[in-house]
């Protein structure tokens, strides 16, 4: 099993070395035969190729590999599309129509968490991720943003019925694992048209899976509910926007943005990249926490597993998270932004040495 490997910039070499230790010690546990090839994007390869993305390691990744392992980008400090600042993210989300971001988030009874007391949180945010008020996603050619005048900028949202529909089959899939309940978030009563197709392909596949309750909230009441009720939600299906801003509250509200894994998926490809950012602040000082970006490894696994039907891949992701969890356990064992001393290195061997020993 081929899997590419782009550390990119900020902590991401960091986290992305950690999370190589456990999937090797993985690797070797549960026979998956994990081979690993290295490339450049981001800022090494904008100094060496005038690009932070080349279309070559698009080409790779879509033809050669079995699935792709995405370090933290500094986006917002890249030079403009047309100086080669390209998003790296979302050239992949688009290159391969990674339309599935999915993001989970749940409460560690052994980690404080920034919720009511007696609180829990288990529910996974099926944002859909091509599409949405992102401009760099919504033409054809050029971006959906334009500035008329120097004090006037607009920008353009699309949302069709066939990106919504698909990424509700994908949230009604997933309940059917789980508890049975999807929430769709949406602004329906100020976005009717765009909000409204999304609604309305939701409940059209809603009809599918009658198994499966249907809701649905306003973003702003959701926001509410995560915080007063987090354990209404099972799978919350949301589109582009509203699913990365509520991903990041119910990820910190349950305990760390940096606890939280994340898989962009299509129907043929996945890419794991952890769910926070870049972090430049503490790059090269082994204070990073790899927990997010382990696990969105370890969901690259699950997601090859199922869909391929190799059963010790899934076996293999539902180790690493219980390794990190043990490991997590003991409070000496964590990083420093979870009040603990232990360097990104050491973590990635913790959790490696508790995969190897189980």
């Amino acid at each position: 099993m081929k899997l590419l490997v782009l550390p990119c910039d900020g902590i991401g070499p960091e986290i992305i070395s950690a999370s190589m230790q456990v999937l090797e010690a993985a690797s070797t546990r549960f026979g998956l035969d994990l081979t690993f090839d290295y490339d450049e994007v981001g800022f090494t390869s904008l100094e060496k190729h005038g690009t932070t993305l080349r279309d070559s390691i698009l080409e790779k990744a879509r033809h050669d590999y079995d699935g792709v392992i995405l370090g933290t980008q500094s986006h917002a400090d890249y030079p403009a599309p047309e100086k080669g600042g390209r998003n790296v993210s979302a050239g992949f989300r688009i290159g391969l129509d990674l339309y599935a971001n999915v993001r989970p988030a749940r409460t560690r009874s052994f980690i404080p968490s920034n919720m009511k007391p007696g609180k829990t949180m288990d529910l996974v945010i099926m944002r859909e991720a091509t599409e949405g008020f992102y401009p760099d996603r919504n033409m054809h050619l050029g971006w959906a943003e334009l500035m008329p005048s120097p004090d006037m900028a607009i920008s353009l949202r699309k949302i069709t019925a066939h990106c919504s529909n698909r990424i509700a089959r994908r949230a009604f899939e997933l309940a059917m694992k789980r508890r049975k309940k999807v929430t769709a978030v949406h602004k329906v009563n100020s976005f009717h048209q765009t909000d409204g197709l999304f609604l309305r392909e939701v409940r059209k596949v809603a009809a599918d899976f009658p198994e499966v309750a249907l809701d649905d909230l306003l973003i702003d009441a959701s926001t509410a509910h995560l915080v007063r009720n987090p354990e209404r939600f099972d799978v919350i299906c949301a589109t582009n926007f509203y699913g990365d801003i509520i991903s990041d509250l119910a990820s910190e509200l349950s305990g760390s943005l940096g606890l939280a894994g994340s898989m962009m998926a299509s129907d043929s490809h996945c890419c794991a990249q952890a769910q926070h950012g870049s972090a430049p602040d503490i790059q090269n000082q082994d204070k990073a926490n790899p927990v997010s970006m382990m696990l969105s490894c370890g969901m690259l696994l699950q997601w090859l597993g199922e869909t391929r039907g190799m059963p010790q891949f899934e076996a293999a992701f539902r180790a690493i998270d219980a390794a990190i969890d043990t490991v997590l356990t003991d409070p000496a064992c964590r990083t420093p932004d979870l009040d603990g001393k232990v360097g990104t290195k050491k973590f990635g061997s913790l959790v490696a040495e508790v995969l190897a020993q189980a």
